[in-house]
Order: C-alpha cells, then sequence, then structure tokens
C-alpha cells in the first residue's frame, strides 16, 4: 500500500444512540447528558484502507448532534472529498473549513476518519502518525453530579469502575455546590484527588465566594468557573491561588490565542472535538505548552472510537499535564461498548494497546450497518 497513491473512495456514517450508565448521568450547570446520539463515519480508500471516527456533538457545546452531522458529511463533505488524495489529511481538513463553516466536531469526526486512514496506510499508530508518542499510558478522572443518594450511587458506581480521582459538578447555587462537594470529599477520603467544574454557571462574585469557601475541601482545580467570554473574570479567579481550567473559552486557535494572552488560565481542556481534528488538537497543546499552559484532555461523553482518538492525541502531546488526570472515559460512561476490543482502561488509567492508525475497529454488527 501506497500512502502516496491513495485516495479516497467512499464515506460512509451510522448513527448511534446509547444510553449512559443510569448512575453516572452529568448533571451539570448547562443541563444533562443521559444519552448520546452521535454519529460514527468510515472512510475507504482506493487501497482498500478502512478509517474510523467519531461524531461526538451535543447541541449545548456547539449547536452540532447527529442529525446535522449526518447531513453535511453525506451532503457536504463527501462531496468534496471524494478522488482527493489521503496525504496529507491536513490538506483534507482546510477542504473540509473552505466548504463547511463552523461544525468542529462534525470535521473532527471525519478528520479522525481520515487520520485513522492515513496511519493505517502507513503500518503505524496514529499516536507516531501525529508526532508520538510521548507516553503509553493517561491517568483519568470520572465526573460526578446530583444531591444526595443519586450523588452516592454515582461515586459507589465509579469506585466499583475502578476510579480514584473525580470532577464534581458544580455552578448551580453555592450552597448546594458546597455540600455537594463536601460530600464528595467525605465519600472519597481526604487524600482523593478531586476539582470542580462550573460549567460557566457562576457569575464572578459567585465564582470567587465559591473558590474562597471550597478551599476548605482542597480542590486541585476549578474548571470554566465563569461564562467562556468573560477572559478577565477568569484571571481574576486565578489570583485565589486555586489553578483554573479553561474549557468551554477554548475551541479554536483563536480562542487560545485570547485565553493566553488576558492570562484567563493556568490549563487548557484540549477536546479534538473542539480543534476540529486529531492533529489540531495536538497544535493546541503544543502551542498551550509554548506559553507556560498545562493541558488536560476533556470529554463530551465519546464513545469507544472517539476515547480512543482521545488516548492517541494525550500521548502525541508533549506536555499532557502530570497534576491533573484527563478525562477519557469511553465505555465506562454507558451501558454497552461500540468497539470490538475494548480500550484498556482500568479507571485510574488508560494505557495505548498494540495496532495500527487508532488500533480499535467497531463491532462487526455495527460495520455491517455503515451506509
Amino acid at each position: 500500500m501506497s500512502v502516496l497513491t491513495a485516495r479516497i473512495a467512499a464515506v460512509h456514517t451510522l448513527p448511534v444512540s446509547l444510553p449512559a450508565h443510569p448512575a453516572l448521568v452529568v448533571r451539570g450547570a448547562n443541563g444533562s447528558h443521559e444519552r448520546s446520539d452521535f454519529l460514527l463515519v468510515r472512510v475507504v480508500t482506493t487501497e482498500g484502507v478502512e478509517g474510523f471516527g467519531e461524531v461526538s456533538a451535543t447541541p449545548l457545546w456547539s449547536g452540532e448532534d447527529a442529525a446535522s452531522a449526518e447531513h453535511f458529511v453525506r451532503n457536504v463533505l463527501t462531496t468534496a472529498l471524494l478522488g482527493r488524495k489521503l496525504a496529507p489529511p491536513g490538506s483534507l481538513e482546510a477542504i473540509m473549513d473552505r466548504v463547511l463553516a463552523a461544525n468542529p466536531f462534525t470535521k473532527a469526526g471525519v478528520s479522525t476518519a481520515l487520520w485513522d486512514a492515513y496511519a493505517r496506510t502507513l503500518g503505524m499508530p496514529l499516536v507516531t502518525a501525529l508526532g508520538g508518542p510521548y507516553r503509553d499510558e493517561v491517568p483519568i478522572k470520572l465526573s460526578l453530579s446530583g444531591d444526595g443518594e443519586v450523588l452516592e450511587k454515582a461515586h459507589s458506581a465509579a469506585v466499583a469502575a475502578g476510579f480514584t480521582s473525580f470532577k464534581v459538578k458544580v455552578g448551580m447555587g453555592i450552597d448546594g455546590d458546597l455540600t455537594r462537594v463536601a460530600r464528595v470529599r467525605e465519600l472519597a477520603g481526604l487524600g482523593a484527588f478531586i476539582g470542580v467544574d462550573a460549567n460557566g454557571g457562576w457569575s464572578r462574585a459567585e465564582a470567587r465566594e465559591a473558590v474562597r469557601r471550597l478551599t476548605t475541601f482542597a480542590p486541585a482545580f476549578v474548571e470554566q468557573p465563569v461564562q467562556p467570554s468573560d477572559l478577565e473574570g477568569m484571571a481574576a479567579i486565578r489570583t485565589l491561588g486555586v489553578p483554573v481550567v479553561a474549557d468551554e473559552s477554548v475551541f479554536g486557535a483563536d480562542d487560545l490565542a485570547r485565553v493566553i494572552r488576558a492570562s484567563a488560565a493556568d490549563v487548557i481542556s484540549v477536546y479534538l472535538g473542539k480543534a476540529g481534528g486529531p492533529a489540531r488538537a495536538v497544535l493546541q497543546g503544543r502551542v498551550a505548552e509554548t506559553f507556560g499552559l498545562d493541558t488536560v484532555i476533556g470529554s463530551n461523553g465519546e464513545l469507544g472510537l472517539g476515547a480512543a482518538a482521545q488516548l492517541h492525541v494525550a500521548c502525541a502531546l508533549p506536555a499532557l499535564s502530570e497534576r491533573l488526570p484527563s478525562d477519557i472515559i469511553g465505555a465506562h460512561y454507558y451501558a454497552e461498548d461500540i468497539l470490538e476490543k475494548p480500550l484498556d482502561n482500568n479507571g485510574k488509567r488508560v494505557r495505548l494497546t498494540d495496532g495500527h492508525g487508532l488500533g480499535v475497529v467497531p463491532r462487526d454488527d455495527l460495520r455491517r450497518r455503515f451506509r
């Protein structure tokens, strides 16, 4: 097989809908994530190589969902990509940008499939094609939310899955937030890793008060304490001594530049979906490192293909945070796995597996349903 002659022969899609694990449904300031209606993507080259990707899109995040993604993949992006050379994948990403505005999660799903096919054609893991690996495993954490018995069941399910590091959803009223974090600290123990994520749900004044009061429970970080556009407010919260993670504030390269100029964060939460694909996610991490910011891999509830792509990106980053675990959850969040063979994920860390490209493929019953 020659990567120099391979061209895009077909692009296939498959909508999938999976319920979240009942005890682990995430309830945050922007709503709850009880079910994932995502789109799987398969690219086939003229060399007969298949590459897979996942559009992990939710309307609350980017205005995309499986229906919009399938429409744009089938009627816009496929038309632009068919017959094009596979290499370099970056040139295909530029073509997608020219024919479709915005829709970063949709483009990221197609981009992942292109990079998967590219790495498989080269006969190497995706992490190597992206410039790594700098590591072969990544520490991870899980989000906990809800109150009372709901929160306790979530913690029990997380511990049963092997998790020992947690991110508590806050930003829904300071008193309730404090009660929730206090209970997680009690359940997890004094030495457990705990951070908080407000999803932009606090005002500046609320964020200042909340962070001061939360210091009793030793949070390792506060993620997106105020609205994504309030970079001045984020910079002010940094002065309180708890590391600030920018999530919703950073989608593309322009957003990252604004956060850097405003000194608005200590850590950047990088998503394949927000960045528009695996190579662009790695580039974001490299830029953040250049300006002294840490990087973690964030999550939008990815299924197995998306989680595999997260893992390869994490291992291709020269400077992934050593202090903060990432959010590579995959099948732990769902009642079933879409992969033929699951990722090596024990709740504490997720490890690269052998194989070319992503190193994983969808289950055979799903592969037969692509159209």
